[in-house]
C-alpha cells in the first residue's frame, strides 16, 4: 500500500509502518495528508492480519504540526480541524497495538498524533511542545490526550509556556516511553511491537477498551468537545494575528479582545 502522502510498507509479519510523507513541509498536518492518513489507518484498522502499525514520519522531523497556512485559510480551517480529530479518533481507538517512532520534532498537532498512540519511541534528539498559545491557537484536541496521561502540572507547564522540551525530560514527566539513539529508532520501534505480538489479539483489543472505558469521562464526548472549542479559537482574532505573524516571520502583536468574543471561547 503506497500513497504520495502516506506511505504503508509490511516491515515484519503482523506489522505495517505508516510514514508521513510530507519531509519538505516537516510534515505538516494538511487536509492532503490527513484525509489519505485517516484511510491508510481505517483500511489497516479492518485488517485481521494487521496486529500493530508503527506511526513515523519521513525528513528531518516526525511532524511539525498543523499546517498553518490552511489554517489561515477560512474555506479550510473547518475541515482541517474536523480531519485531525478524525485521525486522532481512528489511531486512538484502533483494535491493533499503535506505536509512533518519533524523531526531530513532534510539535502541536505532530505532538497530538504521537499522543494518540499507545506507545512512543522517541530519539534521543527530539523535541516536544505544544505552542499553540503562541499562534493564538488553544491545544484543545491534544489536551484530550494530556489530560488522560500527564499530571496536572506538568500539562499546564506545556500549555502556558509552549516551551519545546527535550526527550529526557518527555521521558521523566510520561509524554513517551523510551529514548533511544537516532540509529536504533525504527528497530526499537520493531522490537516493541514483536513483544506486542505475543499478547493475544482480542486480549489486547479488550485491554485498550478497559483502559477507556474506566476513565471518568469517554474520550469521544471530550474531543468533540475540544474540537468544538478549537474550532472557535481559530476563528478569533488572535488565531488570525498569531498565524499571521508566524507565516510572516515575526512576533505577533496581541491586542485587546472583545469580552463577548473571549466569553464565547
Amino acid at each position: 500500500m503506497a500513497n504520495t502522502l502516506v506511505l504503508c510498507e509490511k516491515v515484519a509479519p503482523s506489522i505495517y509502518s505508516v510514514t508521513l510523507n510530507r519531509p519538505n513541509k516537516r510534515n505538516a498536518l494538511n487536509i492532503p495528508l490527513l484525509d489519505e492518513l485517516y484511510r491508510t489507518i481505517n483500511t489497516l484498522n479492518k485488517d485481521p492480519t494487521v496486529r500493530v502499525i508503527l506511526i513515523n514520519g519521513a525528513g528531518p522531523v516526525f511532524c511539525a504540526g498543523l499546517d498553518l497556512a490552511e489554517a489561515a485559510d477560512p474555506s479550510k480551517s473547518t475541515r482541517s480541524a474536523e480531519l485531525i480529530a478524525n485521525v486522532f479518533s481512528i489511531v486512538h481507538n484502533s483494535p491493533h497495538v499503535t506505536i509512533a517512532a518519533v524523531h526531530g520534532a513532534a510539535v502541536a498537532g505532530g505532538a497530538g498524533l504521537m499522543c494518540a498512540c499507545d506507545l512512543v519511541v522517541a530519539s534521543s534528539d527530539t523535541r516536544f511542545g505544544f505552542p499553540e498559545t503562541q499562534k493564538g491557537l488553544i491545544a484543545a484536541q491534544v489536551l484530550t490526550f494530556l489530560s488522560r496521561q500527564l499530571r496536572d502540572r506538568d500539562i499546564r507547564e506545556l500549555l502556558i509556556l509552549g516551551e519545546l522540551i527535550n526527550s529526557e525530560k518527555a521521558l521523566s514527566i510520561g509524554l513517551i516511553n523510551r529514548v533511544v539513539p537516532i540509529p536504533n529508532l525504527l528497530h526499537e520501534a520493531i522490537t516493541i511491537a514483536q513483544k506486542a505480538l505475543l499478547g493475544a489479539p482480542r486480549a489486547t483489543s479488550l485491554t485498550k477498551e478497559l483502559i477507556d472505558d474506566l476513565y471518568p469521562s469517554r474520550f469521544e464526548e471530550d474531543l468533540r468537545e475540544a474540537l468544538s472549542l478549537h474550532e472557535k479559537a481559530r476563528g478569533s482574532d488572535e488565531a488570525r494575528e498569531g498565524v499571521l505573524a508566524f507565516l510572516e516571520n515575526r512576533p505577533p502583536v496581541w491586542t485587546e479582545i472583545e469580552t463577548e468574543e473571549s466569553d464565547n471561547l
